[in-house]
């Protein structure tokens, strides 16, 4: 249809219906992070369509020859039973519709449902799993996106030239949080900071946390304040204020300079050192240029044995100096996206440390349980979520823990298994465990695993019900010394018997032997 004013009237109607929908996502009850992801991401869409259909209008609006002529063409007086105007808008929607006759007539009451649509809610088929487009965008360690996932910008860093120490994981992560107090990477010296694999490991990461801030925050205007950061660094870096961290005098090249070095003349190349010089003498390139050398008439060039570096320059700009700047707007960008992602980044490290300290089936546990759908919550009515909350004030002056149905456990129970009882771990980051039960349990958990780890020492049967670290090592230094006397008591008390019936112990035994005299 050519009717500019149909066109205007529907974008109206869909925009309005956009902000229903709209209203209606971001309302819902959001129990998980993945769900309200999942609401972010549906939401983001439902703006874009509308941003699409605002601009679309307000083109359509400036455009007033197009409006004044629709009008014109429906005000204008005609004689009474001319339908010529009718019938040639009919032959348009008839020719469209020849067209196009596969095309659906609620089209967008579909596009509405699919993104109000709230997956598998009646139960029909519960073993079908849906897939989740939001789930694709994240990978496996960014977990929905609660995690970050910096192992690779972590290995870039670490393979910078000249970096004077490899951090482990965490230490990296710690590096990146202590730019709220200071430079991002102010630890590395100017001359790796001006190299050009500083400048694509920092372009790397500050393009991974540009997207990792899209696609978590979807309805927060990245774009925007990433463009006012770029402009306000624009205008700090033509006030010199970055000349005193960035520019080094000692690396410094001068565009149009000259540089000291032993220059051939005939390959028209530039030697740093002797050795390097007399060894290419030599080769086949050399005797071939100074051949070719020979026979032309034009005189080499740079004769003086010095070769003046050309400069090459973008912009008014040196090449140097614009990689320079490269370097700095990313680090300067990635210092604002890092204080975004500050407890992002922190949960992340918290997350590295509990896995540290979980074993190979706790760690496949995990997964397992990660990989199944959140349970979406049932609406059953107002009543029914009154009577649920009734349900679940639960009277318990004592504090005394829940059992299996939810509900509080006797009290004559609770004093039986004395869970009233403390018992400090100091192995533990001085834990509480309430009873004797939990304490004894928590000897072969993950988490007196990890400080024992912590503390160099195996979790073994032998470390039973010390809890104090003081004491772990004075007996891990015992044990030490009792299993060298029992190597020796091994030797010397364990007796054995030839053939004639005579009875030795066992290192007499073995030395006879080795002589051959049993």
């Amino acid at each position: 249809m050519d009717s500019i004013i149909e066109t205007q009237r529907q974008a109206h109607e869909e925009i309005e219906r956009y902000e229903i929908a709209l209203y209606s996502l971001l309302s819902r009850n959001q129990p998980t992070h993945e769900v309200r992801l999942q609401t972010e991401h549906k939401a983001a869409q439902v703006l874009s369509r509308i941003s699409s259909r605002v601009a679309s209008l307000k083109t359509q609006y400036d455009d007033e020859d197009a409006r004044k002529a629709e009008i014109d063409a429906l005000t204008a007086p005609t004689q009474p039973g001319d339908l010529s105007e009718f019938y040639a808008r009919l032959v348009k929607i008839q020719d469209h519709y020849n067209k196009y006759p596969d095309v659906a007539a609620a089209a967008f009451e579909l596009e509405l449902a699919a993104l109000l649509e709230q997956g598998n809610q009646d139960g029909i088929d519960e073993e079908l799993e849906e897939e989740d487009p939001v789930s694709l965008i994240f990978s496996g360690e960014e977990a929905y996106g609660k995690y970050v996932d910096l192992y690779a910008n972590h290995t870039a860093y670490n393979n910078l030239k000249n970096v004077t120490k490899r951090l482990p994981y965490l230490q990296y992560l710690d590096v990146l949080l202590a730019t709220q107090n200071g430079a991002l990477h102010d630890e590395l010296p100017k001359q790796m900071r001006n190299s050009k694999e500083y400048e694509d490991y920092i372009r790397n990461l500050h393009d991974y946390l540009l997207s990792f801030l899209k696609r978590t925050q979807p309805l927060i205007d990245i774009d925007s304040k990433h463009r006012e950061d770029e402009t306000e660094f624009q205008k700090r870096w033509e006030a010199g204020e970055f000349d005193a961290d960035w520019e080094d005098q000692s690396s410094k090249r001068v565009p149009s300079g000259e540089a000291e070095g032993i220059w051939c003349s005939a390959c028209q190349k530039s030697y740093s050192k002797q050795t390097v010089y007399d060894a290419h003498l030599t080769s086949k390139k050399h005797v071939k240029a100074v051949a070719k050398q020979a026979a032309s008439s034009e005189p080499p060039q740079n004769p003086n044995g010095v070769h003046a570096f050309p400069a090459t320059f973008l912009n008014g700009e040196s090449l140097w100096r614009s990689r320079l700047r490269n370097a700095a707007l990313f680090t300067n960008l990635s210092a604002s996206l890092i204080a975004m992602l500050a407890p992002t980044i922190n949960e992340t490290k918290s997350n590295v440390e509990r896995r540290f300290s979980l074993t190979a089936r706790e760690r496949e546990q995990e997964l397992l349980e990660q990989s199944k759908p959140p349970v979406a919550p049932t609406n059953n009515g107002d009543g029914a979520g009154e009577e649920e909350e009734e349900e679940e004030r639960i009277y318990n002056p004592l504090k005394l823990p829940l059992g299996w149905d939810g509900k509080p456990i006797p009290y004559w129970l609770y004093k039986l298994h004395g869970l009233g009882v403390e018992y400090r771990c100091e192995i533990c980051s001085d834990h509480v465990y309430m009873g004797r039960k939990n304490f004894d349990r928590h000897f072969q958990e993950s988490r007196h695993a990890f400080g024992m780890r912590a503390l160099g020492l195996p979790n073994t049967k032998h470390f039973h019900e010390i809890t104090r670290i003081e004491d772990a090592l004075s007996l891990a230094e015992k044990l030490k010394r009792e299993g060298r006397h029992e190597i020796f008591e091994q030797e010397t008390m364990e007796e054995l018997e030839d053939d004639e019936g005579n009875v030795y112990n066992k290192k007499t035994y073995e030395d006879l032997k080795k002589q051959g005299l049993i």
